[in-house]
């Protein structure tokens, strides 16, 4: 059985964990003075630590080992997804957390029922990000970033975006050794204007197949096609 697996913000030779990962370890795993756990910090550095103090609210460990993780994709890939109604978007933030990719970052398009992110449902999204990462055992947390809008999303050295009328593959454009983009639209899809502009911006559209796919499936098909695909 794998050890239970912990969040801390900075790994030292003795480190405290208070608040809902203490809270998580003490009252729902039952972790006890001697127990083993596996800790990460969130940027690519895990441990092997040693419970040697348990109080109210409060866990000590002792740090006996780390190594650096080496579960990441080979260049960092950014995950733009439109407002969803629902919880779909958090959804699709575990899901991509799990399929490596390494921010996500909420956009609001033409079509967008949904038009604003409250700071709440962000704090959320980024809890999410942190309970994924250590249920997939990844040692990075993937960003959650604010809201932008379309016009805001940087040229990009390699992108492509979902488009249902694209007749082009991932797999005939994608490099694993250049930073990628994705990108998918809302319920109602991204209008002509939004697809050229993206052009401009280094996006190439492509195709999921020639089903119309739900608005929350589709970032996670074409994370698919890059990571899983290709053992990343």
């Amino acid at each position: 059985m794998r050890s239970h697996r912990a969040f801390v913000p900075e790994i030292r030779s003795e480190t405290e964990l208070v608040g809902r990962e203490a809270h998580h370890l003490m009252e729902v795993l039952r972790a006890k003075k001697g127990d083993l756990l596996t800790v990460f910090d969130g940027r690519g550095l895990e441990g092997r630590a040693i419970v040697v103090q348990v109080e109210r609210g409060r866990l000590l460990l002792r740090i006996e080992e780390t190594w650096p993780a080496s579960k990441e994709t080979p260049q960092p890939i950014t995950l733009y997804v439109a407002l969803l109604k629902s919880d779909h978007l958090a959804e699709v933030v575990r899901a991509a957390t799990e399929l490596g990719a390494s921010q996500v970052i909420p956009i609001l398009t033409q079509h967008c029922v949904v038009r604003e992110l409250s700071e709440n449902k962000l704090v959320r999204l980024r809890r999410i990000a942190l309970e994924a990462a250590k249920q997939c055992e990844r040692s990075v947390i993937p960003e959650v970033k604010p809201l932008l809008s379309l016009s805001q999303i940087p040229m990009v050295e390699q992108g492509f975006v979902a488009q249902p009328r694209a007749s082009a593959l991932v797999r005939d454009y994608f490099n694993p050794e250049k930073p990628t983009s994705l990108l998918t639209g809302p319920e109602g899809g991204l209008s002509e204007a939004e697809v050229g502009r993206l052009e401009q911006q280094g996006f190439t559209p492509v195709t999921l197949g020639p089903r119309i796919l739900r608005a929350e499936t589709a970032p996670i098909a074409l994370l698919s096609l890059v990571t899983a695909a290709l053992g990343l």
